[in-house]
């Protein structure tokens, strides 16, 4: 039987927001990473040897087993929760703070918590665990990687550490932070279940396509565009897509809830930040897949002609069957390996060649396009 990529209905919905503080569990701390928590912005830094210089206190991040309690109280503050209104609805979300300066800051979020908005007119609201509210505005977004980015008028906030997705492994634990129907500053745990899942979430002619990191912390509506930490107190996810159950409708957590890498997801924010435009761009392979094909692979179609797949003499009819040493079962999973790549990137395309001429293994350059903002 064929194994299909997942098609993900985001069933992320408004829920009344609800001040309080933070619920975690405790743990014994067994020892592992040594950080440094600045006393005033509680922003966290790692330490090699142990020492803090003045102003910051020492803190042990363990490895084995979490000291959920110590990183979520670290890493709360700068998650927040964001609610949307437009003349007709409104929704809520979750974000968090990626830079900050003295006057401002940068939130990212997903795309469709503010796509409303974007779309059309309506205001967006950032909450802190503290209870604060200011207004934001939008500085860019790009519906693929089901991204956004968005800016307020208030400086000096503590920017969550960036971890390194690429170096994830099957089975480490992590904490999920986010807004769940409203109730915000929740904290979960659990593990990575799954990497490179290919998740493709939304309506037709507007998906986006995440190679996803999998996991069974509790995701819930209002979770989308939150922080999912692991061990080291860095983020190496922003919390996107829940599975839900076959018969429709909203679905609570079911174990199965997706990512965005954060290597992949801060190529597009630094794009939309650097570019005049403040949009980003998307890798081009430079062809077009056969929607009437139903085995397993991709069919190529035809080519984009001057762009990487002709360049490499991949022919059109190939089936693709892997990108970068990922199997490739459909059309979505081909669609979903290659945006995992930065334009310029150059990667191996294995396809079964056209009236039964073998398996051949290509190298190809990406190519660039703008992506849908």
């Amino acid at each position: 039987m064929k194994k299909s990529s997942i098609n993900i209905v985001i069933a992320f919905v408004l829920g009344a927001t609800v001040a309080g503080g933070i619920a975690v569990a405790e743990m014994n701390n067994t020892g592992g990473v040594k950080a440094c928590v600045d006393n005033k912005t509680k922003a966290l830094f790692l330490s090699a040897d142990g020492k803090c210089t003045k102003g910051r206190s020492p803190l042990e991040l363990t490895t084995n087993a979490f000291d959920i309690k110590n990183i979520a109280a670290t890493v709360t503050p700068s998650v927040v929760s964001i609610a949307v209104e437009t003349p007709t609805s409104g929704g809520s979300g979750s974000g968090w703070v990626y830079q900050s300066t003295a006057n401002s800051s940068y939130i990212v979020t997903n795309n469709h918590v503010i796509d409303a908005v974007a779309s059309g007119s309506g205001s967006i609201t950032v909450e802190f665990s503290n209870g604060d509210q200011i207004d934001a505005k939008i500085v860019g977004r790009d519906k693929a990687y089901d991204v956004a980015l968005l800016q307020i008028n208030k400086g000096n906030l503590a920017a969550l550490n960036i971890g390194d997705s690429t170096k994830l492994v099957v089975g480490e634990p992590v904490i999920a932070i986010g807004s769940p129907l409203g109730l915000a500053s929740t904290v979960t745990t659990g593990i990575i279940s799954a990497l490179n899942r290919p998740v493709s979430a939304g309506t037709a002619g507007a998906e986006s396509f995440v190679n996803a990191i999998q996991t069974d912390a509790a995701i819930n509506p209002g979770n989308s565009g939150g922080a999912l930490i692991n061990a080291q107190g860095q983020i190496i996810g922003v919390n996107s897509a829940i599975a839900t159950l076959s018969s429709g409708g909203t679905s609570g957590s079911i174990g199965l809830g997706f990512a965005i890498p954060i290597t992949e997801a801060k190529r597009v924010i630094d794009e939309i930040i650097s570019s005049p435009t403040n949009t980003s761009t998307r890798p081009l392979l430079g062809v077009y897949f056969d929607n009437t094909y139903t085995g397993i692979g991709a069919k190529i179609l035809r080519l984009t002609p001057g762009e990487g797949a002709e360049v490499a003499g991949i022919p059109a009819g190939s089936v693709i069957r892997s990108i970068g040493g990922q199997r490739v079962t459909d059309q979505v999973s081909a669609v979903v390996r290659i945006r995992s790549y930065a334009p310029g990137g150059t990667i191996s395309v294995t396809v079964d060649l056209p009236n039964g001429g073998g398996t051949k293994t290509f190298t190809v350059k990406l190519g660039k396009a703008p992506s849908n903002g």
